[in-house]
């Protein structure tokens, strides 16, 4: 049975519909009207122990919400979820010992207590072994580098430091599933790969189950073989990321530099284009004909210079929601 299944799933926000002006105003005062918004509207999916996921989408699209209906922090408006068997937000306090959840534009570390103030604190909080407690806290200490700024306020660290402090914070009761919103959002790109290869390390050390936002398409590329697309609350894709990028991407183009006069016919499917003299570019998809087979046709030519571009997954996806 899959570790978390959600089924047609729908959350409503009722808000305030306010007429403008003085007149506007006291009206809404006094006779107040609402509307409603569907953020998230009859999303179904499910997700294997194990597994690595990519939750995708623009801003506004639902992919937060989602995600604290899965912590327990919010309830749907209607469909169902369980994590592990448990509803979240029926059972909160027995979900939240088997989920980790780190919201990458808000810290759930103290702002004015040093970083290991938090962990005790967690560890109280969680009823967490010493010996578990204390495995995991060098666990972390080592693979984070946190001996350097784990008896620092937190408000002192970096954004970078913040991002491993608390991602670590929320590893320490060992959930078996990691909840992780925009973890590398305003990291420099040292910091990035440090949190992708913690992301890596605990999914293999572990087998825990990690549901990934992001808009840095590098995260999802380095750690994710599938994703979930959602834009205005309605699931797109649910598939590979290989699968996406044949259906929905896939072009390339393969610059060179000819040995003497170009005499090969292009087959249908590959275009050739001038480029600043002597180059020339060659420009094709994988749906019609294959990188490999491109390239071997363009080595008939005789060259001397050869450079390949593929459409990058961001590339993919910003043009798959214009």
């Amino acid at each position: 049975m899959a570790q978390i299944v959600v089924k047609n799933l729908v959350k409503e926000y009722r808000v305030l519909d306010g007429e403008r002006g003085l007149w506007g105003s006291m009206k809404t005062l006094f006779r107040p009207k609402y509307r409603s918004i569907t953020a998230i509207d009859h999303v179904d999916f499910s997700i294997e122990k194990g597994e690595i996921v990519g939750y995708i989408g623009p801003n506004g699209s639902g992919k937060s919400t989602t995600l604290k209906m899965l912590s327990g922090i919010l309830y749907p408006t209607s469909g169902s979820i369980t994590v592990n068997g448990l509803i979240p937000y029926q059972d909160r306090k027995q979900n939240a010992k088997q989920i980790g959840v780190v919201f990458g534009n808000r810290s759930q570390l103290y702002w004015d207590l040093p970083v290991i103030d938090s962990y005790q604190l967690n560890h109280r909080l969680y009823n967490i072994p010493d010996g578990i407690y204390q495995e995991n806290l060098a666990y972390f200490k080592e693979i984070f580098d946190l001996d350097g700024i784990i008896n620092q306020p937190v408000r002192l660290l970096s954004l970078g430091e913040k991002m491993r402090a608390t991602i670590a914070g929320a590893m320490l009761h060992s959930p078996e599933i990691l909840f992780l919103d925009e973890p590398t959002i305003g990291l420099d790109v040292t910091s990035k790969l440090k949190i992708r290869d913690f992301i890596k390390q605990i999914n293999k050390k572990s087998g825990t189950t990690i549901i990934l936002t992001s808009h840095d398409m590098g995260d999802i590329e380095s750690l994710c073989e599938r994703i979930i697309l959602i834009d205005e609350g309605k699931k797109k894709y649910d598939g590979s990321v290989s699968d996406f990028e044949n259906t929905f991407g896939g072009n390339y183009s393969i610059s060179f530099k000819p040995v003497g006069a170009l005499a090969t016919q292009l087959p249908e499917g590959l275009t050739l284009k001038e480029a600043d003299a002597p180059y020339y570019i060659v420009t094709g998809n994988k749906r019609q004909i294959k990188l490999s087979d491109a390239i071997s046709i363009v080595n008939q030519i005789g060259i001397e210079e050869l450079e390949i571009r593929s459409q990058t997954l961001e590339e993919i996806v910003n043009k798959y929601f214009e």
